[in-house]
């Protein structure tokens, strides 16, 4: 199967073409089924190549393939290089993977339910398909530039599905229309991507290569020196700021959520706001030789995780909350590979993959029986109503919240450990701090919308109703992953010493840890990981534990009191309105950059009207009035002709006549 792994992206490929050109024609029925088993399909042939791949002895579990030269660029600098369009398949790459192509396997059946009912239901599974081929292509790439491919493409892809609804009106709640969201996405993530293709050049100039494989030997053997690539690791590290939504370039994800929830669920939760963490992670060799750039991931990280978790705090809107809780546990991963612990960060990207995932869908699930509200002030005691929905929701909500033993507690404790252990004591500090937000925010949700007494309108909770089963089941199943995902990677201390890590044994070969650099080694986590005694680490584990058990406590007491929540809303009083209006960073990038930069283009405008245009303008003037004037000389006529003759002759003798030549 290790062959064929340029097929998975090709078959939901196959499913744009078909839907994209016969979409109209075929029922819905047709669509969904094309679009739902070209993704199946390709998530089969990725399971088959993994397991064939996990046969290889750990140090050879790496597949490369080249579909052809792609660019034949010649000669850079001292180098030759050749980009092929090639594909690499290996422990690192197979995790996102098989997220990638599962996950969004149960989106894609999810989404036959929820857009039942919608127009352009064809459109939608042909932008679904299309994202799939995109991400896949940034899974599956041996070289930065066939990963660039993808990574512009799922941001296309995402400017597309957030706009899906472009025909709709102006949204008070957001302030802007699906299309205005749609283009802030997009905008927001070309500053990021700016940035990413001036690394990628960087190291083009440097290396002379784009292959994985190739920059991680050269960075091994001490090819360049610390600044260059502590250069090179900040401005990646800025195009993953834009696609995975940290400080300042994360102000896009809140607002996307205009469109349609399963896009939520797949692209801004469990895959395409992860490839920046993936990108890091893959470029472990690079950034593990530059600790200048691994401080500025983990210091970005770990703000980014409390900043949107406080966010998450008074936010009403149901996907709102969760799109700032995506946010965060971002802030978590990247804060994760900035200390170093590069599994631990991949854990938590599938787990997160996993349990947020869920949490969309069930957000969607309580979006489709309400008629399409959206707002938690309006609902309540809606467990009866939806107990599916409900119970899986639950479940993720206690995987994101760390208690044990759901998966998010695996990989949230592995952050933690992976910061204290380190000596990043202030990181550790303020991802403790956030995950015990986190807990409380993602309690106050479920109790707002499942819990106390209804409070919208009569007629809406009469109508009100669990999902059909083709959104359910993915419910179950994504319940399930998120119950059981983490006891892939449970830690020896809670084993009895026994060795059950399974995920760390599996991503070592593929990652470069700090301390392996220049030894010639790709060094797995327990190379140069911190250890401690088992008393240490049991500590820090009841600690995480605690901080979520005080989250969900302190949540739960507030909220079950009816009115308490607003009484300490008004007693904080100037920290409330600070957090409902999020610190006012649009309005600041607003005053700060987007009318500066509108009045200089209005200036610039000018300045082309009256100079460069009026110079065009003038010229053309004048050789209108000039032409004028010739015209009149040049009539045609040939008595016309002899008369000016005429004029000349005797003008000329008067001269002669008068000056005495």
């Amino acid at each position: 199967m290790l062959e064929l792994i340029w097929l998975i992206p090709l078959l939901p490929a196959a499913g744009v073409a078909i839907n994209g050109l016969a979409g109209r024609r075929l029922s819905l029925r047709a669509v969904g089924l094309v679009a739902c088993a070209t993704v199946g399909l390709a998530f089969l042939v990725a399971l088959g190549a993994v397991f064939q791949l996990a046969g290889l002895p750990p140090e050879a579990r790496v597949f490369e393939t080249s579909l052809g030269t792609w660019i034949p660029l010649g000669s850079v600098g001292s180098h030759t290089l050749t980009v092929d369009w090639g594909f690499r398949l290996d422990a690192l790459s197979a995790v996102l993977l098989l997220v990638v192509t599962g996950v969004g396997f149960l989106i894609h059946v999810y989404s036959v339910g929820y857009m039942a009912h919608e127009e352009d239901y064809a459109r939608f599974f042909v932008y679904l398909n299309l994202f799939m081929v995109m991400m896949l292509i940034l899974t599956l790439a041996d070289n930065l530039l066939v990963l660039f491919v993808g990574w512009e493409g799922v941001g296309l892809c995402s400017y597309l599905l957030i706009g899906f609804f472009y025909d709709r009106p102006f949204d008070a709640r957001t302030g802007l229309s699906c299309a205005d969201a749609g283009r802030k996405a997009f905008l927001v993530n070309r500053i990021g991507d700016f940035a990413f293709l001036l690394g990628l050049l960087w190291i083009v100039v440097q290396f002379g290569s784009l292959r994985f494989s190739e920059i991680d030997a050269a960075i091994r053997v001490g090819h360049a020196g610390g600044a260059l690539l502590t250069g090179i690791g900040i401005l990646l590290f800025l195009g993953a700021c834009g696609k995975s939504a940290q400080i300042p370039l994360y102000v896009w994800l809140p607002d996307a959520m205009a469109g349609p929830t399963p896009v939520s669920a797949l692209i801004h939760a469990a895959t395409m706001v992860t490839a920046g963490v993936y990108m890091v992670c893959r470029m472990s060799a690079l950034y593990s030789a530059a600790p200048e750039a691994m401080a500025v991931v983990a210091a970005v990280g770990a703000l980014t995780a409390i900043f949107a978790a406080t966010m998450g705090l008074t936010a009403t809107d149901i996907k709102k909350v969760l799109a700032y809780s995506t946010v965060s546990q971002l802030g978590y991963m990247f804060a994760a590979a900035g200390v170093g612990a590069y599994v631990a960060a991949m854990f938590h990207l599938m787990t997160h993959a996993f349990f947020k995932g869920l949490l969309f869908l069930g957000a969607g699930s309580v979006i489709h029986g309400l008629g399409g509200e959206q707002d938690i002030r309006r609902m309540g005691g809606l467990r009866e109503k939806l107990p599916v929905t409900f119970r899986t929701f639950g479940v993720a909500t206690l995987a994101i919240a760390g208690i044990a033993p759901f998966a998010g507690f695996f990989s949230k404790d592995e952050i933690l450990s992976g910061a204290w252990l380190g000596g990043n004591r202030i990181v550790w500090g303020l991802l403790a701090g956030a995950a015990g937000l986190t807990a409380f925010y993602m309690t106050r949700l479920t109790y707002l919308v499942f819990f106390g007494r209804y409070r919208g309108d009569g007629e809406t909770w009469k109508h009100a109703h669990e999902s059909p089963r083709t959104m359910t089941v993915p419910l179950v199943i994504l319940a399930v992953l998120s119950f059981v995902g983490g006891w892939i990677g449970i830690p020896a201390v809670l084993t009895g010493g026994a060795d059950l890590n399974v995920l760390h044994h599996w991503l070592a070969p593929a990652i470069t840890l700090p301390g392996a650099v220049h030894a010639g080694e790709a060094a797995g986590h327990g190379a140069t990981a911190a250890h401690a005694d088992a008393g240490v680490e049991l500590t820090l584990v009841a600690a995480a534990l605690a901080i979520a058990v005080a989250g969900i406590g302190v949540a739960w007491r507030v909220y079950r009191t009816e009115g308490q929540a607003e009484r300490i809303a008004r007693a904080a009083g100037p920290l409330t309105a600070t957090l409902r209006n999020l610190y006012w960073v649009d309005e600041l990038y607003d005053r700060a950059i987007v009318r500066p930069f509108y009045a200089a283009s209005r200036f610039f405008d000018g300045f082309d009207r009256l100079v460069v245009d009026g110079l065009v303008n003038a010229s053309a003037f004048v050789a209108d009035v000039t032409g004028q004037l010739v015209k009149l000389f040049q009539t045609g006529r040939v008595r016309n002709y002899a008369l000016m003759f005429l004029v000349g002759v005797v003008a000329l003798l008067v001269y002669i006549v008068r000056t005495g030549a």
